[in-house]
């Protein structure tokens, strides 16, 4: 959530701010709000003094045996007066926090103007795609068979957009978790955590997934309604909310399935696991100071890389745009892997500084030791990385002509020392 001072002292700068990601700010609607909010405040305060005067006289009255009918009479018109604007300013300001709550963040100034993925910027790449001596498949093909992907028995016992393992292609995607895990845990500095993969309301509200993105989501029937999680990002980075961290920073990872209703995606990427309602991934989270938040970005960022570089798997970096960047974040990198079946690149990390927009709105803070005074921490996350698109992209950059696939390297300690997968059985 925006700092809602920016809405009453700067509201002319913050929407030219909100109009480069293409979001138009009800410049006069606020400042009709703001001044019947300032109004009505000044109305309550008089109103209440004014009863606490007429009180005081009451008693100085009743002292002296004056009739005190008159006065009591008065006192409650005042009252009604005061419960009425009281009433009214409460009104107010939830109009006013729904309007907070539906606002974007600011886009940090480096951040390049665009209106869509189309103008997002390319930072760097590594690795160079592989030229192949025979027509290189996607991963349906490479992957279907008896001891790889089975998207038929899947839709069977769930329906589209889900997927089922079986041998070897089951045992390959836990080990690219536990892979990812490791890494992040023993090189990187990250603290594993297990959280819920349901959470409240408030949690959602806490990252920014409500109100706007409920669509997204799927709840249960019940009272209170429980959501699943989308993205590991929502309980973790809870964690902090209400809290005051004594000291920061903070590194969180964790592997959880996440689920998506894919209410937008209007019949896109309907073919293998691009995009599935059930899916895995390896988040990172981190809780920073605020002059400390983009150089853990950047750093955040080289640590999904080298997952990506330890699997031999070819990708480039870009800078989301504008018109691209995520509601919650002020920037966001996005990480694209190489996929040949597709002969382009494909997400598979997003990495996002959200400043204090996310802590605002989950009251996150740390006690900053210069001041000793709690302050808004910066939150930062990223994928790292999604799982599924990671075993999409090791069927098709390592598949062999004969079907095969080369298991990378990395994962072989974690596959028993297995060099070669045959997905066809």
């Amino acid at each position: 959530m925006l700092d809602p001072k920016l809405l009453r002292t700067e509201l002319e700068q913050t929407a030219q701010q909100l109009a480069r990601r293409g979001f138009t700010l009800d410049v006069e609607r606020l400042r009709a709000l703001e001044a019947e909010r300032k109004s009505l405040q000044v109305d309550t305060e008089q109103l209440q003094a004014e009863r606490n005067r007429r009180s005081k006289a009451i008693g100085k009255a009743k002292a002296q045996g004056e009739d005190i009918q008159p006065l009591l009479d008065e006192v409650a018109g005042l009252g009604d007066q005061l419960d009425a604007a009281k009433a009214r300013l409460e009104t107010l300001q939830g109009e006013l926090n729904d309007i907070l709550m539906a606002i974007p963040n600011i886009p940090h100034a480096s951040v390049p103007g665009g209106d869509s993925e189309d103008d997002n910027v390319e930072v760097r790449r590594w690795g160079e795609p592989r030229e192949f001596d025979f027509e290189p498949r996607d991963h349906v093909d490479v992957g279907t068979g008896g001891n790889g992907l089975d998207f038929d028995t899947a839709v069977k016992i769930a329906g589209a957009r889900f997927t089922l393992m079986r041998g070897d292609m089951a045992r390959l995607h836990r080990a690219l978790i536990q892979f990812m895990l490791d890494v992040h845990t023993r090189e990187h500095g990250y603290q594993e955590v297990y959280v819920p993969y349901l959470v409240n309301a408030d949690s959602l509200r806490g990252t920014g997934q409500l109100p706007k993105f409920e669509e997204d989501l799927f709840a249960t029937t019940s009272d209170p309604r429980f959501y699943l999680i989308p993205t590991a990002e929502v309980p973790v980075t809870n964690i902090l909310r209400g809290e005051i961290a004594e000291q920061l920073p903070l590194r969180f990872t964790c592997h959880t399935p996440c689920f998506r209703s894919e209410a937008g995606s209007y019949g896109r990427d309907t073919r293998g696991m691009i995009r599935q309602h059930q899916f895995e991934k390896v988040e990172l989270v981190q809780m920073v100071p605020p002059g400390q938040s983009y150089e853990a970005l950047e750093a955040l960022t080289g640590h999904a890389e080298t997952i990506l570089q330890r699997l031999e798997l070819p990708y480039r970096v870009v800078t989301l745009c504008t018109g691209d960047i995520g509601f919650s974040a002020a920037k966001t990198y996005d990480i694209e892997v190489w996929l040949p079946g597709q002969a382009k690149y494909r997400e598979i990390s997003s990495c996002s500084n959200f400043e204090d927009f996310q802590a605002r709105r989950m009251q996150a803070r740390w006690r900053n030791p210069d001041t000793g005074k709690p302050e808004l921490l910066h939150t930062l996350n990223g994928s790292g990385l999604a799982v599924g698109r990671t075993l999409v992209a090791i069927l098709e950059n390592h598949q062999q002509a004969d079907g095969s696939v080369t298991v990378p390297e990395a994962l072989r300690s974690y596959m028993g020392g297995v060099e070669v997968i045959r997905p066809g059985g």
